[in-house]
């Protein structure tokens, strides 16, 4: 799920172009790039399960290219509020399918839910694991437990997982192991990097008013070759540094804008292979979601040479404080040919148009492009639960996979007007969301931070590097 937290290597590996191949009709393997120098080949296929399109495991390599700041999970073992939420996509284009998995866990300082004595304390709250999943045809699964004792997360690595049901003899993993093992020990869980992607889950029964599966399991690699800001820089906060305090929540960290994912997803009894699919992966955390939000994402577009990725997302969230203030805050980042145009508050203005359901309309531009793009659907939208604090893990959000867009990308005049053309694609696979409320009409709104204020925020603070001298002073999640 999506939400948003905005604050008012080479050029020789560089993918040109995209080959995909679904449902067996390429047998070779999807080789991860030799410059992440990784030492461990697996393949978890057992002899019942014959496929001709196999994954290759790696482990996670330290200090790897692309990784973005707040990759870690952020939780520091105080008892406020907090949850934190993954979102992981891949497409496959010829089938014009796309899988969204969705993981969340709250209020992890009670990993056994809350007891009366800790409701007396604390108050009362909602704890516990999810992991949901939009999949083919927009139909859905989710799987859910109360506890969280099962939960684990890399203190500073986009590594995490969770057991829902082990199995007998060995303990649940707490932390990244090979597949094998992972099956060895987990019948229903999850566990997840920024290169490799393992699951089994079934559905709860909860979903009643929407069509589910029964069960869903996948296997998948996967190669980054975006994450967020230029290829061959230092990489990005979605927030700029301000994400670093607890001032601006819910927080946003887009991960990995692009990649490609080589393997396999068994959806409901039908079964989807695929090479080199687009793939994206971005996260949330903090007190709770946005009272309201909107959300464009899509890595599938025709019209352009080599790889594009963009996501645009606003929001209407609270600033601290004892005061019920909000903020509308919006963001447009895209990706194109190893290049990164970032269009936020603090370097120009963003503006939105976004209905009740069907249409999303937004511009921008800052102090060199100008962009625009306009989503539209169809389709009825797909209920998806989030993490709130007045229900828990409840339906908040509507989403489908099959928006239509048009993303449109120029150079700017020196008068402010538009000049060449660096981009004009379309998609038919758009991924489009609105969530929270109450939407009673069409949402237009405009976002642009003060003059003083913008220029803070495009200080060049580099917080990981602040505690370089001291790391053990690095708070979680960074």
């Amino acid at each position: 799920m999506a939400s948003v937290g905005i604050c008012t290597t080479c050029a020789s590996s560089w993918p040109r172009s995209r080959s995909l191949n679904v449902g067996g009709r390429n047998k070779s393997r999807f080789i991860m790039a030799e410059s992440m120098n990784l030492v461990e080949n697996y393949s978890s296929l057992t002899a019942d399960k014959q496929a001709s399109v196999v994954p290759v495991y790696k482990p996670t390599p330290p200090d790897r290219d692309l990784r973005t700041p707040h990759s870690g999970y952020h939780f520091d073992g105080s008892t406020r509020r907090f949850f934190e939420g993954w979102y992981f996509k891949v497409s496959i284009p010829d089938k014009r399918q796309s899988f969204c998995f969705m993981y969340s866990v709250e209020n992890p300082a009670f990993p056994n839910k809350l007891g009366p004595l800790d409701e007396t304390l604390h108050g009362h709250r909602f704890t516990g694991v999810g992991a949901q999943i939009l999949g083919a045809d927009d139909k859905y699964i989710c799987q859910f437990s109360e506890e969280s004792n099962n939960f684990w997360g890399s203190r500073h690595e986009l590594i995490l997982g969770n057991t829902f049901k082990a199995r007998k003899g060995p303990s649940p993993p707490a932390r990244e192991v090979p597949p094998q093992e992972f099956s060895r020990r987990v019948v229903e869980g999850f566990q997840v990097s920024p290169i490799w992607h393992q699951g089994s889950i079934r559905d709860d029964g909860r979903s009643t008013y929407v069509q589910t599966v029964e069960t869903a399991s996948w296997e998948y690699s996967t190669r980054p070759f975006y994450g967020w800001g230029d290829v061959g820089s230092k990489q990005k906060s979605t927030a700029s540094w301000p994400a670093a305090l607890p001032v601006f929540e819910p927080h946003w960290q887009i991960c990995m804008a692009g990649g490609l994912s080589t393997g396999w997803i068994e959806w409901g009894g039908e079964r989807f292979e695929f090479q080199n699919a687009p793939s994206y992966s971005e996260k949330n955390w903090g007190g709770g979601f946005p009272r309201k939000w909107y959300w464009v994402q899509c890595n599938v577009f025709e019209g352009a040479t080599g790889e594009v990725a963009l996501t645009a997302a606003g929001g209407l969230r609270k600033l601290s404080g004892l005061v019920e203030n909000y903020e509308e805050a919006a963001l447009i980042g895209v990706h194109y040919n190893g290049k990164f145009y970032e269009f936020v508050p603090w370097t120009g203005t963003v503006d939105w148009e976004v209905a009740q359901w069907g249409y999303w309309h937004m511009s921008a531009d800052n102090n060199t492009h100008m962009i625009e793009l306009e989503a539209t659907t169809k389709e009825p939208g797909t209920p998806l639960r989030a993490p709130t604090m007045e229900a828990g893990l409840a339906p908040a959000c509507k989403d489908t996979c099959y928006g239509d867009l048009r993303l449109q990308l120029w150079e700017k005049r020196s008068d402010g007007s538009k000049g060449q053309m660096i981009l004009d694609v379309t998609s038919d696979m758009a991924a489009l969301e609105i969530g929270g409320g109450p939407w009673f009409n069409t949402w237009k709104g405009s976002s642009s931070s003060p003059q003083l204020f913008g220029q803070a925020l495009r200080v060049p603070v580099d917080v990981e590097g602040l505690f370089s001298l001291a790391p053990f002073l690095k708070p979680p999640g960074l």
